[in-house]
């Protein structure tokens, strides 16, 4: 299906689904002074059309972070080693995979409750076939934390085209 561009509005909503992705309808309509119906269809279709392509939940008691840390991962054939990708795309705490140039070959976030997860999912990645090697590094400090989808004009997005995920911060 053809993506239509957003007008203001659907920036609008957008912008406070990515602020508080459980934000009402009914409110929803208020800050952007349409009905509540009128709502619901443009966030439909912006569902329909990718630009609204899932919504998350960060769990975790209050004042305790997640554990992270980047994983570059070797795959046996980069070519055709999407089943690599299929076993990451499954694992819920992965939250990036990008293939990458350079001596490895994808680069993995993960975000996980505790040390332990993550070595879990180190362990799970590493026996998957396909994978020849990783490497890991645990991400110690967060100093500069962007959500990508609330900067307009991220890398990939034309002018004037929307974010094409939004998250939420939490519940």
């Amino acid at each position: 299906m053809e993506r239509a561009s957003l007008d203001r509005i659907d920036q609008g909503i957008l912008a406070e689904l990515t602020r508080n992705a459980r934000v009402s309808h009914a409110e929803l309509a208020a800050k952007v002074m349409l009905s509540r119906n009128a709502v619901r269809q443009r966030i439909d279709r912006m569902e329909r059309q990718g630009y609204i392509q899932g919504y998350t939940v960060v769990t975790g008691a209050p004042g305790h972070g997640t554990v992270s840390a980047f994983l570059m991962v070797y795959r046996k054939d980069r070519v055709r080693g999407s089943d690599v990708i299929a076993v990451l795309q499954s694992i819920p705490e992965v939250v990036l995979c990008d293939v990458v140039s350079g001596d490895f070959d994808l680069l993995v976030r993960v975000e996980a409750r505790s040390l332990e997860r993550i070595q879990e999912i180190w362990e799970q990645i590493a026996a998957t076939p396909g994978v020849t090697d990783t490497v890991t590094a645990m991400t110690l400090s967060n100093y500069v934390r962007r959500d990508a989808a609330a900067r307009p004009g991220q890398p990939g997005t034309a002018p004037g085209q929307a974010p094409s995920r939004v998250i939420s911060p939490g519940a």
